[in-house]
């Protein structure tokens, strides 16, 4: 069954529905705290929305807990209770399962101009995968990289058979469940905001986010060691409501596409940014922390291992999921 939602997030979804008068109102959810890289993708969002509508549109930011939890915003995207939503791809696990193949290891390139290039233009994601979140109530406006992902534990990690005993702390999805269970780890599904009281009990012995998340969160505190092995990115959803989207005029239509289209440039060096500064903050904070990356030999076995994923992909994601993982492999690799 779905988690209750507490007093104060239904007394906001009352509100929402209750409506605004006057200017017409976006409603705009994100998983991430005010002042993260979600917030800042809001934020211009907002700005850029606003300016080009000269204030006719205003667009409210809802950031994490306000409304549910991730996934809960997501429906209520769909639902048409909210216009927009920013959540990580691991946290639409239940609502698009096809979408769980960018949670798959070592699947997208190393370089990162490149990634951002198959984020921002694929085929096989706005013309294939789109599809897949229009049957869910959905509209993908954009998927982007917050950084890679990077490995915080309570012992040093370098081969698969480290990862024995060990408890991961993952998102609530199928496919990272089955992922990080063929790394060698326990997988352990904990909602975003529970996650440092995981780790500081000891509940779980560590977890998987990009640095700035690691930094805002300060996971870092209760972990002793950074690890980058290369294996995935955060990748993120934009979606909007595709109901309501259908009701705008064609110039509202436009200028949703074309808002989001422009933000794909200006997201990645907020990216960068974000990822060098948090990365300088946490070794202020805590210079005894251990930082370590993979070599590429180390990596090789954990790549050897994320084969067995890709392989029982239909299981997880469906036979649609499996046909979607290789037009993506193949266009990753044609370029």
């Amino acid at each position: 069954m779905p988690r209750l939602l507490d007093v104060t997030a239904l007394a906001t979804i009352a509100s929402l529905l209750a409506g605004t008068a006057g200017a017409e109102e976006w409603k705009f959810a994100i998983e991430e705290i005010p002042g993260s890289i979600m917030d800042t993708y809001a934020q211009e969002f907002k700005k850029r929305v606003e300016e080009a509508t000269d204030g006719e549109v205003t667009v409210t930011i809802y950031p994490l807990g306000a409304l549910g939890t991730p996934t809960e915003v997501v429906e209520q995207a769909a639902d048409g209770v909210l216009q927009f939503a920013n959540v990580s791809i691991g946290n639409l696990g239940t609502i698009v399962p096809e979408s769980q193949i960018f949670l798959l290891n070592y699947i997208l390139p190393d370089d990162r101009a490149r990634l951002n290039e198959i984020l921002a233009t694929s085929p096989v994601i706005y013309d294939e995968l789109g599809t897949d979140f229009e049957s869910k109530g959905l509209k993908l406006g954009a998927l982007y990289s917050e950084g890679p992902q990077v490995w915080t534990t309570n012992r040093e990690i370098r081969t698969p058979e480290d990862f024995d005993n060990f408890k991961m702390r993952v998102m609530v999805s199928p496919v990272l469940l089955q992922a990080y269970s063929d790394l060698g780890a326990s997988p352990t599904p904990i909602p975003f905001g529970e996650v440092y009281g995981a780790l500081q009990l000891k509940q779980v012995d560590g977890q998987v986010n990009p640095v700035p998340a690691i930094e805002e969160m300060k996971f870092y505190e209760v972990t002793d060691y950074m690890i980058w092995a290369g294996e995935q990115e955060l990748v993120t959803a934009v979606v909007a409501g595709i109901d309501w989207y259908e009701t705008l005029s064609p110039d509202r239509q436009a200028l949703v596409d074309e808002t989001i289209a422009g933000l794909n440039d200006f997201i990645v060096p907020v990216v960068d940014r974000f990822n060098a500064e948090k990365l300088e903050k946490i070794k202020a904070a805590k210079p005894g922390i251990q930082m370590i990356e993979l070599t590429t030999e180390e990596r090789a076995a954990f790549r050897t291992r994320a084969e067995a994923t890709h392989a029982k992909v239909a299981e997880v994601a469906g036979d649609r999921g499996a046909e979607l993982l290789d037009a993506l492999l193949a266009e990753v690799g044609a370029q």
